[in-house]
């Protein structure tokens, strides 16, 4: 019922945002009466701000076109390398990218928004590096006959895009993602992959979320698994592909991140009606397509979801050494060749400050020489991979990081 009362109430929401469009229009028409009165104008900005905040949102494009270094601008070439039932991999490289340029493996959130999220994270490293993507599809279009997927699941795509990619790959996993590509990278170690990993950097990841627990982590830990099977998960309706699968709603997960900083994002919309009222349309738009990006979610299995709340949250298998791929061990120590960067934000309200730097003390088998941990001040958990700070005083640190082992590795070749 709770997938359906959303339907229900989506699309009454869809109808109260196209009314209220027609009306912003018709009150800031010049040539209508209210056009020209004082209150027009004000009564237009309240309708066009909750005629976005009410609109639909679908999965939006990449639209990486160029990118510029320095005075000049490069075309940027995008395509589906692999095609899976539960998500691709894309490429992104750009025109006179050198031959040798190192390729890279970004590894998106599967956490309710699509991997559109890291958009200026793609456009950054496509500058200098061959930039790959998961980029994970909506479980509720994927139908019941292409089976489930879990965290093993997850592990194998991993793995099947690396090798995709071919070796000497570096692979920059996000968030919630680190946990899955720390445990490929050290299967990969142990089995002696030649496509296993060059550099593994994490980025606000809860590698062990007992360090600095945040809200997130709390919640988790306060409920029990069976709370989150019957109060989380639903059923897609009859009218998508994936009728049928238990999933973890997107409007769920985006519910619960809005009020986490209700005031904030309450705040946001106020800011721009006052813009929209001024005639200030550039910092009223810069707004708006912020919330395009966050409003658009997607949904997960049920079985990932649960797994994850499990593993990672309540269990805290990976720092316990308890985490277990398709029934074997999986053992941290394995590490030997792969080096690891483990990023962090100051204010990170996510994954709190030491949850992705437990990785490196986790890796007993990996060398110090090939350890790094860098913490972004000032950042909260989206500065690191979005934004000014992160085009600035992110990227160089992980390019750098990549350069280093990627010498170290031709050097060891001679």
């Amino acid at each position: 019922m709770l997938y359906h009362a959303y339907e229900l109430q989506r699309s009454w929401m869809n109808s109260a945002s196209a009314w209220a469009s027609i009306g912003a229009e018709m009150l800031s028409n010049p040539r209508l009466p209210m056009g020209y009165m004082g209150t027009g104008s004000m009564m237009a900005s309240a309708l066009e701000v909750f005629a976005h905040a009410a609109a639909p949102y679908g999965k939006p494009a990449f639209g990486i076109e160029h990118v510029s270094i320095g005075a000049k601008q490069y075309p940027v070439s995008e395509a589906t390398v692999v095609n899976k039932p539960f998500g691709d991999l894309k490429r992104f490289a750009r025109e006179g990218l050198p031959a040798d340029a190192p390729k890279l493996l970004i590894v998106a959130p599967m956490s309710g928004h699509y991997a559109t999220l890291l958009r200026g994270t793609v456009a950054r490293m496509v500058e200098n590096c061959e930039v790959y993507i998961t980029d994970w599809a909506d479980a509720r279009n994927v139908p019941l006959h292409e089976g489930h997927f879990d965290l093993d699941d997850y592990i194998d795509y991993l793995i099947e895009f690396l090798e995709f990619i071919g070796p000497g790959a570096n692979m920059m996993a996000v968030c919630q993602p680190s946990v899955p590509a720390l445990a490929a990278t050290a299967l990969m170690n142990r089995d002696k992959n030649p496509a296993l990993p060059r550099t593994l950097t994490m980025m606000g990841g809860p590698i062990d979320t007992r360090e600095s627990p945040t809200t997130v982590n709390d919640l988790a830990m306060e409920r029990p698994l069976e709370w989150f099977r019957h109060t989380v998960i639903a059923t897609v309706p009859m009218q998508h592909r994936g009728a049928g699968r238990r999933v973890y709603p997107g409007f769920l997960q985006l519910a619960s991140f809005m009020s986490m900083n209700l005031g904030q994002h309450m705040m946001s919309h106020y800011e721009m009606f006052k813009h929209l009222n001024v005639g200030d349309d550039d910092s009223a738009q810069a707004t708006k397509d912020f919330y395009d990006e966050y409003r658009s979610v997607c949904d997960m299995t049920a079985e990932f979801y649960l797994q994850t709340v499990e593993e990672v949250f309540q269990k805290h298998s990976i720092p316990n050494g308890t985490f277990e791929h398709r029934g074997t061990r999986v053992d941290l120590a394995d590490i030997k060749q792969t080096a690891i960067l483990a990023i962090e934000g100051e204010r990170d309200d996510i994954s709190g400050l030491g949850q992705t730097k437990a990785a490196l003390k986790l890796a007993t088998g990996l060398s110090a020489s090939k350890k790094r941990y860098y913490m972004a001040e000032g950042a909260g958990h989206y500065g690191i991979f979005n934004g000014s700070r992160w085009r600035s005083k992110v990227a160089p640190v992980v390019e750098e990081f990549i350069a280093e082992h990627a010498k170290a590795k031709l050097k060891a070749v001679a």
